[in-house]
């Protein structure tokens, strides 16, 4: 049980809409002290990411977070187009227009903010990501003992058993950057994954935020609830299940569920690797089995993840829900 015990969190994120309901609710949580975001590529450009990450912040009372932009491509694979179908041009359901905002961007990249953080407070940092992992990645370059001097990192990317939603065994961010997540996956980090297995057991209604909306008459819940309608009407067109409560995905608000409330996930360990070329480019593979396999890349020097296979959906959306209702933000 983890409950009441305070997390100290580097936000490393591609703003998008999943992406605003995670920062949110890491603000509004009252044992999760966000010292630091971290942008990259993904559902938008890493420009456009920079940019949600600090009026989100903004709008919301916390400009005095720091936001840094990171990598705008991938290692090695050609860079795709973010999926505007999804989240919008802008990343936030195409927001008719923004409030001011006078917040600027901290001068150094996201790797450097993840390692500096993390070499002035060794052990004491997590590092959520939610987005493709080259800011991790590039952080390993710069500091090959990072996976000792952070606390933990809990990634929302891979699928086990359930499909893919990029390919038949792909989930997105980890697709957008095979190499770098599996550099990631094999680095020794204390890391849980958290995957389309959990997030698509998952549902969130719309009306939630309507309700979190009407209940907080604040320019943060209403761009969330414009970005969340946006998201709410592509999920509900591509799964039956999602459009019977007219809502969506959580996707990236889980990893920071798994970290303040593990206890709710079921979860495996084992070592994770990825596949970082051809058909299966971005599948995660976890190794389930005591056996021994001709194939390199199994070794038992190969760190183990932990894996989340299983959530109490319903306890999740009582957290969500509990948390965004509660007194987070400033009055107008």
């Amino acid at each position: 049980m983890e409950a009441h015990r305070k997390h100290t969190v580097i936000f490393d994120t591609d703003p998008g809409v999943d992406d605003a309901m995670a920062l949110y609710f890491a603000l509004a949580h009252p044992d999760i002290d966000l010292i630091g975001i971290t942008t990259t590529f993904g559902n938008v450009t890493v420009e456009q990411a920079a940019k949600n990450a600090l009026y989100l912040c903004a709008i919301a009372g916390r400009g005095e977070i720091p936001v840094t932009q990171g990598v705008s491509q991938p290692r090695v694979k050609h860079v795709e187009a973010p999926p505007d179908f999804i989240h919008g041009a802008d990343g936030l359901g195409n927001l008719p227009s923004r409030h001011s905002a006078s917040n600027t961007l901290d001068p150094r990249s996201s790797a450097q903010l993840i390692v500096d953080t993390a070499r002035q407070h060794p052990g004491k940092v997590s590092v959520v990501a939610v987005g493709p992992l080259g800011n991790l990645a590039r952080a390993l370059e710069l500091e090959p003992e990072l996976p000792a001097l952070l606390s933990k990192v809990v990634v929302m990317g891979g699928t086990v058993f359930e499909p893919g939603n990029v390919s038949p065994v792909a989930e997105a961010n980890i697709w957008n950057d095979p190499h770098a997540a599996d550099l990631v996956f094999g680095a020794g980090f204390q890391l849980t994954m958290v995957g389309l297995d959990v997030t698509h057991r998952v549902i969130l209604p719309l009306a939630l935020f309507e309700r979190i909306a009407k209940h907080h008459h604040h320019p943060a819940t209403d761009v969330l609830l414009h970005a969340v309608a946006f998201y709410s009407h592509f999920y509900s067109a591509q799964h039956p299940q999602v459009a019977k409560v007219h809502g969506c995905f959580g996707h990236d608000v889980l990893a920071f569920i798994a970290l303040t409330q593990s206890e709710i996930f079921r979860c495996e360990s084992g070592r994770v690797r990825v596949a970082t070329e051809g058909l299966a480019q971005g599948q995660t593979m976890l190794k389930r089995t005591l056996a021994t396999y001709p194939q390199p890349g199994w070794e038992n020097d190969v760190p183990e993840t932990t894996v989340c296979m299983q959530v109490e959906a319903d306890a999740c959306i009582r957290q969500i829900e509990a948390v965004l209702m509660s007194d987070w933000l400033k009055t107008k």
